[in-house]
């Protein structure tokens, strides 16, 4: 028997809401493997954790995220809880970082035509990931001191060849493995590069990488075009590489496209660690009435079966299968997509999907 190590940081706000109906899916989704089980293990970290005890990440917990198999996060952070810094408590960013996890995959799917504020659009008419360097870039002096005293704060922009090379390689690969399904293999490089030298390193950097997959098409967008494109032709995309800040906020803005961050499942992954989390927030204001969208943390738990491996890829198929069966009915919608399901009935729904599809 394989048993798969699976450390819970349900976090703050709607985490803990979300993740329960991910880890209910999981559970139906495990049960259909052979000679594969999962342990799960709860730990403590985000804004609540920060104002129990002073230290919003224990080393503690992070020992325990580096000795499991894979990690699912729920949401970290609240607005009125501010670091010395004045910045939000964000142990994510510290795990990411701590981890190496240097790609960001944000897929971004359409599951319903109701699901999206653009016309014309079927089921899958908007289907794109969007891959982000998490380790660097305009995220780089985020743990500066800051006088603010001063009449000037400066940010620093930190980009490496060895990053950018690596994850621009991950775009490529990931387009490489897309390509069976969608025909099209194509990477779109995302950047400032006729204003800000940084971007222009990280495209000649690319450009690079390019030269190794004479099979993938490519294009490079500016930032500023690449937000205006996605609104109006989202269909040109298959996959997007970027640069963090500019990655952070263009998979929002694609969430919004698909039905809002409900939707919007991420993993953030390096060489032997991962992460699995929705891309949206704590959702504070909604927290403790049962009504968050537990979909997008059904779907990166898809993405972490995938991740694991061969003997889980299976459940990661049924799991998204499941989601995509129960989203087929317009009826089938939570608060955030105009429908009256709360949080548990979407996981219900979803856990009887994969019921249905096995016989039981």
């Amino acid at each position: 028997m394989k048993t798969y190590r699976i450390a819970l940081l349900p976090g703050d706000g709607i985490g803990p809401e979300v993740v329960a109906e991910g880890v209910k899916v999981l559970s139906a989704a495990a049960a259909t493997l052979d000679g594969v089980s999962f342990d799960l293990e709860e730990f403590a970290a985000g804004a609540e954790e920060f104002q129990r005890s002073g230290d919003p990440f224990p080393e503690t917990t992070f020992e325990a995220c580096r000795a499991c198999d894979a990690i699912l996060l729920g949401a970290m952070g609240l607005p009125h809880v501010r670091g010395p810094r004045g910045t939000e408590i964000a142990p994510q960013l510290d795990l990411r970082e701590r981890l190496d996890l240097y790609a960001g995959l944000r897929p971004i799917h359409l599951f319903h035509p109701t699901h999206t504020p653009l016309k014309g659009y079927e089921a899958g008419g908007i289907d794109l990931l969007l891959v982000r360097e998490n380790t660097e870039g305009a995220f780089w002096s985020r743990e500066q001191k800051v006088d603010f005293a001063a009449d000037v704060v400066d940010d620093q922009i930190h980009i490496s060849r060895r990053a950018t090379e690596r994850v621009c390689r991950a775009a490529f690969h990931e387009a490489s493995r897309r390509q069976s399904i969608t025909r099209r293999g194509k990477v779109t490089l995302v950047d400032k590069s006729n204003v800000l030298p940084s971007m222009a390193f990280f495209r000649r950097v690319f450009d690079e990488v390019a030269a190794e997959f004479p099979a993938i098409e490519t294009e490079r967008v500016y930032v500023d075009a690449a937000a205006l494109y996605l609104v109006r032709q989202p269909e040109r995309f298959d996959v997007i590489v970027t640069e963090n800040l500019f990655g952070d906020i263009l998979s929002d803005l694609a969430a919004g496209l698909v039905g809002g961050m409900g939707m919007a499942p991420s993993g953030d992954i390096g060489e032997s660690h991962a992460v699995f989390q929705p891309s949206h927030g704590s959702a504070p204001d909604i927290a403790g009435q049962g009504i968050a969208n537990p979909v997008a943390t059904i779907l990166s738990v898809a993405m972490m079966l995938e991740w694991l491996g061969n003997e889980t890829r299976p459940a990661a198929v049924l799991v998204r299968g499941a989601v995509e069966r129960v989203l087929q009915s317009g009826e089938n919608r939570t608060r955030d997509l105009g429908g009256e399901l709360s949080s548990r009935q979407m996981g219900d729904l979803i856990v009887a999907e994969i019921g249905a599809e096995i016989g039981t």
